[in-house]
């Protein structure tokens, strides 16, 4: 296993003097800030320190969960896994091996795993880390996105950002996608092929009871999380590497998460692709307080 090297350590979610040292911490941050795939806009691998820093704005009472979780739950902040080795770029192999390794370790101490990317490829390594550790019972990945991220490859790699979901259902595992509004042809066939459940945002405009038909696909009693920013509308999060017009909206999203928190075992989950603009915050906050949300969303479905 690659012993990479450290990097400088990123700011504390909601700040050092409301971080949790990490045995009392019952939620882990764990930054990525890696991106080797990108295909068109780069930044993503600024995405992790920056919600961070956003994170610092965030109010710590949440008005629709009634309550300031940070101070009830306990949040640690991991050191971010980094992207370099004897000073060379790793290779995506590599980082995917250290990014399950170190998943995994934190799910044996018996924490609740936020991911923050980087670039979407790293997922495959976190989910399969959860694979490990759950080996006797099977659990769903609820991918939001504007991408089905379905190629075998993409650019001579199937590491590539863009064939993420590929390799989760390589894996065995049931997947839901929530928001989808850009596939190629080799990806619409396998969905039609493997009869994958896809929730496509053309379709969740017109039925507006989508969530409760999204919710009955779900066979598992275990879900993971994956999140790509960009299945947001991009006039709520324009700070992505492949923005994509008529994405979910904030409320529709957030409604969505707590619904299944609420009817499933969510084990854990990432928010990938975040990729900070100039002059502008309004990403990373955003992106920050859907962190914060999920903190609220899990804390209270377990009775935190």
């Amino acid at each position: 296993m690659p012993v990479l090297t450290p990097v400088a350590e990123m700011q504390p979610f909601l700040g050092a003097e409301i971080e949790w040292n990490y045995q009392d911490a019952r939620v882990v941050i764990l930054p990525i800030p890696y991106e080797a795939t990108t295909t068109y806009r780069r930044g993503c691998q600024n995405g992790p320190a920056e919600l961070l820093n956003a994170s610092d704005q965030l109010e710590c009472y949440d008005e629709e969960l009634d309550r300031e979780i940070c101070y009830e739950v306990g949040i640690y902040t991991h050191q971010a896994i980094a992207d370099t080795r004897d000073n060379r770029p790793v290779s995506s192999s590599e980082m995917l091996e250290v990014t399950e390794k170190t998943t995994y370790q934190l799910i044996k101490d018996g924490k609740f795993v936020i991911a923050l990317g980087g670039e979407h490829s790293i997922t495959a390594g976190v989910v399969e880390a959860y694979r490990k550790a759950y080996a006797d019972e099977p659990f769903t990945v609820i991918q939001v996105d504007a991408h089905g991220d379905l190629r075998h490859e993409y650019h001579d790699s199937i590491h590539n950002h863009a064939c993420v979901m590929r390799r989760i259902v390589d894996m065995g595992l049931p997947t839901l996608q929530i928001g989808i509004r850009a596939i190629c042809k080799e990806e619409a066939d396998l969905i039609k092929a493997k009869n994958l459940a896809v929730f496509r945002a053309r379709e969740i405009v017109a039925q507006p009871d989508w969530m409760e038909k999204a919710l009955a696909t779900i066979q598992t009693k275990k879900v993971f999380f994956t999140i790509d920013l960009d299945g947001l509308d991009p006039t709520l999060i324009p700070g992505v590497g492949t923005p994509e017009p008529g994405g979910l909206n904030w409320y529709s999203l957030t409604t969505f998460i707590r619904r299944v928190f609420e009817k499933h075992e969510v084990i854990g989950c990432d928010v990938m692709e975040l990729a900070p603009l100039v002059d502008s915050v309004v990403s990373e906050f955003t992106a920050a307080k859907l962190v914060y949300k999920i903190i609220g969303y899990k804390a209270t479905a377990c009775g935190w």
